[in-house]
């Protein structure tokens, strides 16, 4: 019988680099994993950054649907985010559902502290299924006046953006106003995200620098997905912390970093799986 040696039998993991960039995503916590932080934490790692993480709210949630919701006090959630950018090589912010205004104003607060980290606001109000709100009625004024003009980049949906300049947003001229406004309250860019529009692409909003661009994907014929704006804020943000130093981000850096998230989040909405009853998710 011949011997093996003595040498491991294990596959060999491939080199990682001696110091990693981090993500932070401050949000809520999705037990199924759909949504929320736990989606954030795996668009990050999709992006080649280091995925960390501040809990803003808890919520009884799977891919059935959203049936409760739990808002962290704000206190908490600034220790959270704190230890972490005071410890830890955190190069870019993914800001998703904080709750309450009192966390709203807490978060926005917290970025002031770290204005030379870029950060990528997508703040959900309503969940896709479910009746229990991710933001407070009263808080939405204080998004608008306190958090976005913290904001290297501002993504919303038709519905969010409606809500937050007061107006319809339905058509693509509506939502190259509407991307505009949003850069008003002092938003560095502001993306509209035009999945809900209708037509044989689907075109997202970007205005940035006094410029509106068209970015274009063809519309794809998927079932219900759960997680989609999540996601794809955080591919963005994942992509801006390995690819840039804390500075003010270049418009190129930024621009490229939104292409690149919008073309893995395209290839990923054409691969979503099953994982139980309900809506289906993304995996990369």
């Amino acid at each position: 019988m011949e011997r093996q040696s003595g040498k491991s039998m294990r596959p060999e993991r491939p080199s990682l680099p001696c110091a990693l960039a981090c993500a932070l995503a401050i949000g809520g916590l999705d037990p199924g994993g759909g949504a929320g932080i736990l989606a954030d934490l795996r668009a990050f790692a999709a992006a080649g950054a280091f995925g960390c993480a501040a809990v803003t709210l808890t919520t009884a949630q799977s891919t059935a649907g959203l049936k409760s919701v739990r808002y962290v006090r704000s206190r908490e959630v600034t220790l959270q985010a704190e230890e972490v950018l005071q410890s830890q090589r955190v190069r870019a912010v993914k800001v998703g559902a904080l709750g309450s205004r009192e966390n709203v104003r807490a978060v926005a607060r917290l970025l002031l502290r770290h204005a030379a980290i870029p950060v990528v606001v997508d703040t959900p109000m309503r969940p896709t299924r479910g009746r229990a709100r991710l933001l407070a009625d009263d808080a939405l004024a204080t998004v608008r006046r306190e958090l976005l003009p913290r904001a290297t980049l501002v993504t919303v949906n038709l519905l969010e953006a409606q809500a937050l300049v007061g107006a319809k947003v339905r058509t693509l001229g509506e939502a190259h106003d509407a991307a505009r406004l949003l850069c008003d309250t002092g938003a560095r860019a502001a993306l509209i995200k035009g999945g809900h529009m209708t037509g044989r692409d689907a075109i997202d909003v970007l205005a940035m620098d006094g410029e509106v661009i068209e970015l274009r994907a063809s519309r794809l014929t998927i079932g219900p997905t759960h997680g989609t704006g999540c996601t794809f804020a955080s591919l963005i943000a994942g992509r801006l912390a390995v690819r840039t130093r804390p500075r003010r981000v270049h418009r190129d850096d930024l621009v490229a970093a939104i292409r690149w998230a919008k073309r893995v989040h395209h290839a990923a909405l054409a691969r979503t799986v099953d994982v139980g009853r309900g809506m289906r998710v993304m995996v990369f």
